[in-house]
């Protein structure tokens, strides 16, 4: 039995790319879209928020002279791409889906309308939420923060390409030690960045737990829905 009705799912881009070192990788995104099927099968109501890199990375040099602003707003473009290429996946094997983006595009995506939002994901559909928050500086943990909280998910569950929240950077230092539960304040103290602080500040303020886990360990969506200890619980 599913521990949460509601989830908020962030990927990152990188998970989209797989082995690649940009773009999207198609046997990737398509063990991703069965992971989250497995999921909305089990009757657990799920939005999903993707990130850019795996696209953005590879105009990154010709970003780098740029405006801030602009850059920022060319990720967010970044992450309707890879959002269309989850819904697409998602859609093949019978999981219906809807992208709503937070920069209007009405030929691709729905506009982001929060409440139209829950009543998709009331409806069974996993609801997947692009172009960030629409505006620059945000990162796309941020948006998962906020969109979470707008749809009043119980958890953020972000999948990474490591098992958890650690001391120190497990693929620089085979010593470092891995936290099962940490606390926001610790978290934001010791500055461990795998998740963009600003989010983790406001899941603070909002008692919202986030759960930090391996995407690349086949299962470990189901098993995280389901209560099991893996990964690293901030709260």
């Amino acid at each position: 039995m599913p521990q949460y009705e509601r989830i908020l799912l962030k990927v990152s881009g990188e998970a989209m790319a797989g082995p690649l070192a940009f773009g999207i990788d198609a046997d990737r995104v398509k063990k991703l879209a069965e992971e989250v099927a497995a999921l909305a099968k089990a009757g657990v109501q799920v939005g999903v928020v993707v990130g850019g890199g795996n696209i953005f990375r590879g105009i990154a040099l010709a970003a780098k002279n740029m405006d801030r602003v602009t850059g920022d707003h060319m990720g967010m473009l970044a992450t309707v791409i890879n959002s269309l290429a989850l819904q697409d996946a998602l859609e093949q094997i019978g999981v219906s889906t809807r992208v709503m983006s937070a920069i209007q595009m009405h030929q691709v995506a729905e506009p982001y309308i929060r409440r139209r939002a829950i009543r998709h994901l009331e409806k069974g559909r996993t609801v997947i939420f692009a172009a960030g928050t629409s505006n620059p500086y945000f990162s796309t943990d941020t948006a998962a923060t906020l969109r979470a909280l707008e749809i009043k998910a119980q958890v953020i569950a972000k999948a990474t390409k490591v098992d958890g929240v650690y001391d120190k950077d497990p693929m620089k230092f085979p010593d470092a030690v891995m936290y099962p539960e940490i606390s926001y304040t610790e978290f934001l103290t010791r500055s461990l960045g795998v998740m963009d602080a600003t989010s983790v500040a406001m899941c603070r303020d909002n008692k919202l737990p986030i759960i930090v886990f391996n995407l690349n360990t086949n299962g470990n969506i189901m098993r995280m829905s389901m209560g099991e200890p893996i990964g690293t619980v901030i709260r």
